[in-house]
């Protein structure tokens, strides 16, 4: 579904979790993969324990605000989430 809001760090983490790569993205759809299964998207095997890798992995990165961007992230596959739910209403 492009065009929605994330939809970018959507497609990019089905990519990275269908070539077992643990990037920003796939651990975020990870995060999301109940919904977005829900919603109709082809999400193979999630990471467990996303959440907390998605932090770890951040601060790894060597950001400053690894709090502050884990929420935003967050924030943003919840707007594709609703988003995606609004443009196919009979999920």
């Amino acid at each position: 579904m492009n065009g929605l809001p994330g939809s970018d760090l959507i497609a990019q983490g089905i990519l990275d979790l269908s070539r077992g790569i643990e990037s920003v993205e796939a651990l975020l759809v990870s995060i999301g993969a109940p919904r977005l299964r829900m919603i109709g998207l082809p999400i193979g095997h999630a990471f467990p324990e996303p959440e907390h890798r998605l932090y770890a992995l951040l601060a790894r990165l060597g950001t400053d605000d690894a709090h502050s961007r884990y929420n935003g992230l967050i924030r943003r596959l919840v707007s594709y989430e609703r988003a995606a739910e609004c443009v196919n209403p009979q999920i």
